[in-house]
């Protein structure tokens, strides 16, 4: 090999390289799980200080931005009417921004089982809220069936974080 041949295969090797190590900050920055349509470009100030009842991340980590799923099932828990009641609360009380419900699966069963079933937890959900008085309007649904898992392992505690529905306040105010 010459050195241009050398050369450019040096190079194409550091362009994959490059391709393959996500830009810092690339996952975390708004949801716990640090997964989904958290980090569009938002810092984690820009959700606000937890303590401020109006913010982001007052709705993340104290009001709870997700709830859980039983195996195969797009039931909602009576925990997870508790927690969708606190999220209508604030929504009610902060109209102003839209939201993206996000169903999750765990890694069992086929892909396509699993998109559909994180469809039905995400409609679900979103079902709920509208029924607590929530414009169907700001809402929006998307599944990432097993996509996207809070934590990859085949054990039993792994299977119960990755069955849920993320609610997602997406950070920009409607009009």
């Amino acid at each position: 090999m010459n050195f241009t041949t050398k050369t450019a295969l040096l190079l194409a090797t550091l362009a994959l390289a490059a391709c393959n190590n996500p830009r810092p900050g690339m996952f975390g920055g708004g949801g716990a799980d640090g997964f989904g349509g958290y980090d569009q470009g938002i810092s984690s100030q820009a959700l606000g200080d937890p303590n401020d009842p109006t913010s982001i991340a007052h709705f993340n980590q104290r009001i709870g931005d997700r709830v859980h799923f039983t195996t195969d099932s797009s039931s909602i828990s009576e925990e997870g009417r508790q927690t969708l009641n606190a999220q209508a609360r604030w929504l009610t009380a902060n109209p102003h921004f839209p939201i993206i419900i996000e169903g999750h699966a765990d890694e069992r069963g086929t892909r396509e089982y699993n998109v559909a079933l994180g469809e039905r937890r995400a409609n679900a959900v979103m079902q709920y809220l509208v029924s607590q008085g929530i414009s169907r309007d700001r809402m929006r649904t998307v599944s990432y069936g097993k996509e996207r898992p809070v934590e990859a392992c085949a054990a039993q505690r792994c299977w119960d974080l990755n069955r849920r529905a993320v609610t997602v306040i997406s950070g920009g105010r409607t009009s």
